[in-house]
């Protein structure tokens, strides 16, 4: 038995293979698992709970699945999904955790982040992270009608994709800083987080996988050894 963590599927409708992966994933490897955690960006969009189309509805029965065989799943808010609600949790089963969260395994504190927080310098994205998640300003996004927040989810999905191109890898990355004083402040062994999409398996730190040309999920096991393993795409 062992803890499995992943982040950044950004799973979509119009990526029919990322999902099956994910379907595959829940159905192969995870109900051997002590406990799933999701690390942030679950979803390439999330809008809003009431969202609720069938692709969505897959996601959730999948999720009530590996659930309902005894597996718990913790699901944290990314860049891109921090609208995921408690009907969104209620539904599929899933526990809703902040970012950060600090977690006992294996006798040693893990600090658990979505990482976008930890990029410092990109203040552009500090500046918009700042004010997508004020709760006033969510809220009053979650009350304009469902296609209107559709229209600007998707405006601002590819005006981001452009800006992004534009910006340095290294601003886009984590600062050794703000790693350094996120494990100080909570007094971890090591810290667990995705985001970045540079997998990474390092004694202090550990960044997981995006799941763009394949899965991946990261593998702890009871001795506290740690694994990056590769799902091929289904």
């Amino acid at each position: 038995m062992s803890t499995l963590f992943i982040s950044d599927l950004h799973l979509d409708a119009s990526q029919p293979q990322i999902n099956n992966t994910f379907f595959y994933f829940l159905e192969h490897i995870a109900p051997t698992a002590d406990a799933l955690y999701i690390l942030g960006d679950l979803f390439e969009l999330a809008i809003g709970d009431d969202d609720n189309t069938v692709f969505t509805q897959s996601i959730i029965r999948a999720l009530s699945r590996i659930i309902e065989k005894g597996v718990p799943v913790f699901l944290m808010h990314g860049n891109r999904d921090f609208l995921i609600g408690k009907s969104f949790a209620t539904r599929s089963g899933v526990t809703l955790i902040s970012d950060p969260t600090v977690i006992e395994l294996n006798n040693q504190k893990i600090l658990l982040m979505h990482g976008d927080s930890l990029c410092t310098q990109d203040k552009s994205h500090q500046r918009f992270r700042k004010i997508t998640h004020n709760k006033i300003i969510q809220k009053l996004f979650l009350s304009l009608p469902l296609s209107f927040r559709r229209k600007i989810a998707n405006q601002m999905r590819k005006e981001s994709v452009q800006y992004n191109s534009k910006k340095s890898a290294e601003i886009m990355d984590v600062t050794e800083s703000a790693v350094d004083a996120a494990i100080k402040k909570y007094h971890a062994s090591k810290l667990i987080h995705g985001h970045t999409h540079k997998p990474h398996l390092g004694e202090k730190r550990i960044v997981l996988d995006a799941w763009h040309n394949h899965g991946n999920y990261l593998q702890v096991d009871h001795d506290g050894k740690m694994i990056l393993i590769n799902i091929p795409q289904q």
